[in-house]
């Protein structure tokens, strides 16, 4: 079993920055992809970005060239830089992990961001 905590949400203003940081305890010698989604309010939960072990990521195309993610493997955390935040990326925000890109993972229980003047 696996335990995902977030941490970093907030409130921030259009074309300002945050830093969300997952910290992943229990089961984690099987956690090969961990990363992001989102769900805003009224949407379904989408990908926001993961990122394997190995180093490979996957984006979605809204965040291309604002978000990174980046990982700890050694201490087990993935982190999220948000950049140019704008008021499409209000949403809660959830940690996920898995043995593998397409199987079945462990949630967070989500951090909530908010980009409002």
């Amino acid at each position: 079993q696996v335990q995902l905590v977030e941490s970093g949400g907030g409130l921030v203003q259009p074309g300002g920055s945050l830093r969300l940081s997952c910290a992943a305890s229990g089961s984690t010698f099987r956690l090969n992809v961990m990363g992001w989604y989102r769900q805003a309010p009224g949407k379904q939960r989408e990908l926001v970005a993961l990122m394997s072990s190995g180093g490979p990521t996957n984006y979605a195309d809204s965040v291309i060239g604002r978000f990174t993610i980046s990982r700890d493997n050694g201490k087990n955390m993935v982190y999220l830089q948000m950049d140019s935040l704008n008021f499409e990326d209000t949403a809660v925000y959830y940690c996920w992990a898995a043995s593998s890109w397409s199987s079945g993972g462990s949630w967070g229980q989500g951090t909530q961001v908010t980009v409002s003047s």
